[in-house]
């Protein structure tokens, strides 16, 4: 009796109180995240809708600045070339990232503390700083490529012209973070179970084998999660030719990049509203292309 009169007073009231504990603790996140992410992110929609003239002011006109951009030669450019730049660059980044990687989990390596310390720091160094270091060196008038040039009475090719300059920021990027990608790849290599090595080693698998079948399927999560961000990486381009600009203003214009051209609406042109249309469409662009990466990634873990 006594022992259902508990279930039966419950039964009573209803259903069990719902406790509120778990929403204290996820309130400042999701408080931080609906003020930093989400709000911008509607406050961008809300003005991607409006259009600000000298005459008339600011007025609703829906969907015409999207219309406007999808037709943009200056803003397809700058898509064009981060895309060219993603196909080019950022499989030299993550293979070399990959190769320094399974050198240093092989534990053939000599110093492989040393070296793995040696290949992350780049990634310490400010982006700022690293462009200014790279760019100074790219100068061949003030720089190491004029100094190459004065010494061995030679014209190596101007890393800053307009041919080049793209070429140029892909070495920039490919030595901030292939630290940063190595990292992960060996992270991932060291919770590799150690008895997959073992029963290779008992089949007589050499390394390239032990390579191919055994390190590389276990890691493609973090190969995917690497791409992915390399790929929001790479259409986000706009510290490296944003600083190289003042170095190179007949190479680098101000829509050189979507993320730039962003830029050069907002605060030079004064064109606020459009700025935030063009940056909801390459939002949009950017979220689709790490969306396809994530589901062909998905399909070849299976």
């Amino acid at each position: 009796m006594t022992t259902l009169q508990p279930a039966a007073r419950a039964g009573a009231r209803g259903r069990p109180r719902r406790s509120w504990t778990g929403w204290a603790f996820i309130g400042p996140f999701a408080a931080v995240f609906a003020l930093v992410f989400l709000a911008p992110l509607g406050y961008s929609a809300y003005l991607s809708l409006f259009r600000t003239q000298l005459i008339g002011g600011t007025s609703f006109v829906g969907l015409d600045n999207y219309q406007q951009a999808l037709q943009d030669a200056r803003f397809w450019d700058g898509v064009g070339r981060v895309a060219l730049f993603l196909c080019v660059q950022v499989p030299i980044m993550l293979g070399l990232a990959l190769l320094v990687a399974l050198a240093i989990d092989s534990g053939r390596l000599y110093g492989k503390d040393f070296f793995r310390i040696a290949v992350f720091l780049p990634y310490a160094v400010p982006a700022v700083v690293a462009t200014l270091m790279w760019g100074f060196m790219y100068g061949t008038r003030f720089g190491l490529v004029g100094d190459i040039n004065d010494a061995f009475g030679v014209s190596l090719p101007d890393p800053l012209s307009p041919d080049l300059v793209l070429a140029s920021i892909g070495n920039v990027v490919t030595w901030e973070f292939v630290g940063y990608n190595m990292l992960i790849f060996y992270s991932a290599l060291r919770v590799v179970p150690q008895s997959l090595y073992e029963a290779a080693e008992i089949d007589g698998a050499g390394q390239l084998r032990v390579i191919t079948a055994i390190k590389l399927p276990a890691i493609r999560g973090a190969l995917v999660i690497a791409t992915i961000f390399s790929v929001i990486g790479s259409f986000q381009l706009f510290n490296e030719p944003s600083i190289l600009q003042n170095l190179a203003p007949n190479a680098i214009t101000t829509d050189y990049t979507p993320n730039l051209y962003t830029a050069a609406l907002s605060f030079s042109g004064q064109q606020q509203n459009y700025s935030a249309t063009v940056a909801i469409v390459m939002g949009v662009i950017t979220m689709v292309v790490a969306y396809a990466v994530q589901l062909r990634g998905m399909r070849k873990g299976a």
